[in-house]
């Protein structure tokens, strides 16, 4: 699996010839378009800034595109959609949180998650996750503390910070690491990841530069 952050809440994981591109943005948002053909796109909020889908349809490859609460299988990809709320733009909207389960890894995408204050049975949902992106960039997501909060509660082998290149919150990022105990964190470009690769690895942060 590759793993690679393309600015805001875009992210691109790859497994095999499968493509996966979560929350990518449009032509109408103000961040930057990285364009490529994906098999599946999840959307976790109808907002310029996260529904682009068009941005992630190349040629004759249209992903599938999930955009909100339900269960999903799509190419041996098994995703759960849970609604949350999110107060982006300043503005109440919904807001799915996504769970992706593929190569032995559960993947968890808190999308414009707002308040770390998840409902009891959500929390059960989002046991034993592997990867868990979370956005940390405040303006209607998640607060650098309250993302950190809300990630150690969920005991992810791993954490990848989002929302914070091109939206958010000056330093959201540096604060973040700092909350974390992770300020000597050196960005890479992609992350290459294996199931083996989890092992011993208990809340460990990994920042993605972007690559775009």
């Amino acid at each position: 699996m590759i793993i690679t952050y393309l600015g805001g809440e875009f992210v691109k994981v790859q497994f095999g010839d499968i493509t996966l591109a979560f929350n990518p943005p449009s032509k109408d948002s103000k961040l930057k378009v990285s364009r490529f053909g994906a098999d599946v796109a999840l959307v976790s909020l109808n907002h310029p800034d996260t529904n682009g889908v068009d941005s992630v349809t190349h040629g004759e490859r249209k992903p599938f595109v999930i955009s909100g609460p339900g269960e999903y299988e799509v190419k041996d990809v098994a995703v759960r959609g849970l609604q949350t709320e999110s107060l982006y733009d300043k503005e109440k909207r919904i807001n799915t949180v996504y769970t992706v389960s593929l190569e032995g890894m559960k993947l968890c995408f808190l999308g414009a998650l707002s308040s770390s204050e998840l409902p009891a049975e959500l929390k059960e949902e989002l046991d034993g996750i592997d990867v868990l992106f979370v956005p940390i960039g405040g303006e209607g997501v998640l607060a650098p503390s309250a993302a950190n909060k809300l990630a150690v509660t969920l005991e992810p082998h791993l954490v990848i910070p989002i929302h914070f290149e091109g939206i958010g919150a000056p330093n959201s990022l540096k604060q973040f690491l700092k909350e974390a105990g992770e300020e000597k964190t050196t960005p890479v470009e992609r992350l290459t990841l294996k199931k083996k690769d989890l092992e011993g690895k208990e809340g460990e942060v990994v920042v993605l530069a972007s690559s775009f």
